[in-house]
């Protein structure tokens, strides 16, 4: 089976022209024509010698992969289903906003984190993607040069799978890929301490964390990872690297009906967050199947962001975008899961 060049780093790329006898130059050739310009085959690369693309075809191909369904919101977002190698399924987001169109990646098959209010967790974890696979839902997306931002927020926990997500932020930010300001690109994650820690060192990238609660006993209760990694212990973390403008950390806090929404909650975030630059974006909750939560009413939501903002805590409500196409859940690809297993059977 060939391999993919599509999610090589420039380093991988001088290992494989190393190995293939070709000039060390013919690195920087890929790299332009994987992620500069626009090709579907090896045999496009045309300032490449005829030699040194005949022993690429024999090991490699391109790595392109189109999405095989979309479905598409009143609101313009679009949901894009991809094929994995392995006969499952993951998806992207594209949420165009007046002058913004954002594409929220996935970055695994499934989920093992198993939190309460996700979709995708119900699928349980199927597999790692790869830098390739990752890249490809950006390049292979109908509308990718419209893309002005990355969320890496889609089906699976990013720094489950640090080094995929890792090699992929560099090749969207490095001079050799896609060139893009790593202001453009966030990162969010239910916090893996020691994978945020290599994130921080070595990436430029926003940074979000899935918070949700700010007691123990309740995130607990819908993050099992807390068990873990305990939202003081990677707030004390955070508070070790300098946040701006240029880098920020946001947290994300999903807004369930009796649950998270009161003054309490108020007041032990802004003491968790005491002194800490950051902002937290509410987000409605939309009920999934399988799930006794339920989502804040937007009257409630919006007192709850207001006595936030009282607190000196600077805080948004997201809109909320493809409601009817389940954008955000990992819905479609459980749906195609399981028609492709009841049609094996």
């Amino acid at each position: 089976m060939k391999q993919e060049l599509l999610g090589k780093t420039l380093k991988e790329l001088q290992e494989i022209v190393g190995e293939l006898g070709l000039p060390k130059f013919t690195a920087k050739q890929i790299a332009d024509w994987l992620y500069k310009k626009d090709i579907q085959s090896i045999d496009e690369m045309s300032n490449l010698s005829k030699k040194a693309r005949q022993l690429l075809n024999e090991q490699f191909e391109i790595g392109y992969v189109a999405p095989v369904k979309v479905q598409t919101s009143v609101d313009g977002t679009k949901k894009y289903l991809y094929p994995t190698a392995t006969d499952k399924f993951i998806e992207a987001a594209y949420i165009p906003d007046k002058d913004r169109a954002t594409l929220c990646v996935s970055s695994q098959i499934g989920c093992k984190m198993g939190c309460l209010f996700c979709m995708t967790a119900k699928q349980g974890f199927q597999g790692q993607l790869s830098t390739g696979q990752i890249i490809n839902q950006i390049k292979s997306l109908p509308e990718f040069e419209k893309l002005t931002n990355i969320v890496y927020m889609g089906m699976g926990e990013p720094f489950d799978n640090i080094e995929g997500v890792m090699k992929s932020t560099e090749i969207l930010t490095s001079d050799y890929g896609f060139g893009w300001s790593p202001k453009r690109i966030t990162v969010s994650t239910i916090g893996i301490i020691p994978a945020m820690r290599t994130f921080l060192a070595n990436s430029k990238c926003h940074l979000a964390i899935s918070l949700h609660t700010p007691f123990d006993e309740e995130r607990k209760e819908i993050m099992p990872i807390q068990n873990v990694y305990p939202i003081s212990e990677i707030i004390d973390e955070l508070r070790s690297y300098e946040f701006t403008q240029h880098r920020r950390v946001s947290f994300e806090y999903i807004m369930f009906k009796g649950i998270n929404d009161s003054s309490k909650h108020v007041k032990e975030l802004a003491r968790l967050l005491n002194g800490l630059n950051c902002r937290i974006n509410l987000i409605r909750f939309h009920p999934i199947p399988g799930t006794p939560l339920e989502g804040t009413s937007i009257e409630k939501m919006e007192q709850f962001r207001d006595q936030l903002i009282s607190k000196g805590i600077m805080t948004t409500i997201r809109k909320s975008r493809g409601e009817d196409i389940f954008a955000a859940c990992g819905l479609l690809s459980t749906k195609e899961l399981l028609k492709k297993q009841e049609g094996d059977h």
